[in-house]
């Protein structure tokens, strides 16, 4: 396992991007902060993460073997990984499509996945990892975010959840690379956020409700709606509400 710990860097997915870019790393080479001073989030957001309080790294995957049109698979890979780690400490742990993990209604985790290609393949993937374990106040305006201490009321050992992160993740992944899919993908619908009953969404300024259907491989959200009508939305085009 190869973790290159960092002290302080803007961005843990852009350092080992340029890494990997200037010499030959192995596959599951993790970059590890406690102080990211420029993570990025979602929809160009900003993640907020207090130095030395929290999880914040990259690991680097070279998934050649994957077809590009089946890309979300690996989100669910990453996505699963996180949870199953949240899960030895706290129940009610569910994957928010496409990139977020939450406990109840609130957000404790983010994923952002960075791929490069060369032509039809995978060149590299880079999946930055952010997880509020010790931190007890947040001041940005992320909607709703909580920490393992603020569940629980308990200090954790960061270095040991990011050691049991990895081997997660890596577990999944090598059962990917394995052909496993149709375990995976269950897997992941089970662990869904809101996976049962009917739920308000936002699409093109139209509020509607509906029930989660599955995530299909190409990662869009298929739902149905009170009408029994079937849609289906690509990331960014429809809202939990």
């Amino acid at each position: 396992m190869n973790i290159i710990p960092i002290e302080k860097v803007t961005s843990t997915n852009d350092y080992l991007k340029e890494l990997a870019h200037k010499e030959v790393l192995e596959e599951g080479t993790v970059v590890v902060t406690a102080n990211q001073t420029e993570g990025k989030g979602q929809r160009g957001n900003v993640w907020e993460s207090e130095a030395g309080k929290n999880i914040t790294c990259s690991i680097l995957l070279y998934p050649s073997f994957l077809q590009i049109q089946r890309y979300f698979l690996l989100s669910e890979v990453i996505g699963l990984g996180v949870k199953e780690t949240l899960d030895a400490y706290v129940a009610g742990i569910t994957v928010k499509w496409p990139n977020d993990v939450y406990y109840d209604e609130r957000k404790i985790a983010g994923i952002l996945i960075e791929n490069e290609l060369v032509g039809n393949e995978y060149k590299l993937s880079v999946a930055g990892i952010g997880i509020n374990i010790n931190q007890e106040r947040f001041l940005s305006k992320a909607p709703r975010p909580v920490s393992l201490k603020q569940i629980t009321g308990r200090d954790y050992d960061t270095e040991s959840i990011l050691l049991e992160l990895i081997q997660n993740i890596l577990y999944r992944y090598e059962r990917l690379k394995e052909g496993d899919t149709e375990n995976l993908i269950r897997m992941y619908h089970d662990a869904l956020y809101r996976r049962t009953g009917f739920h308000r969404y936002k699409a093109d300024e139209e509020i509607f409700y509906a029930r989660m259907d599955r995530v299909s491989d190409d990662g869009f959200l298929h739902l149905v709606t009170e009408e029994n009508e079937e849609r289906s939305y690509a990331f960014k085009n429809v809202r939990f509400l």
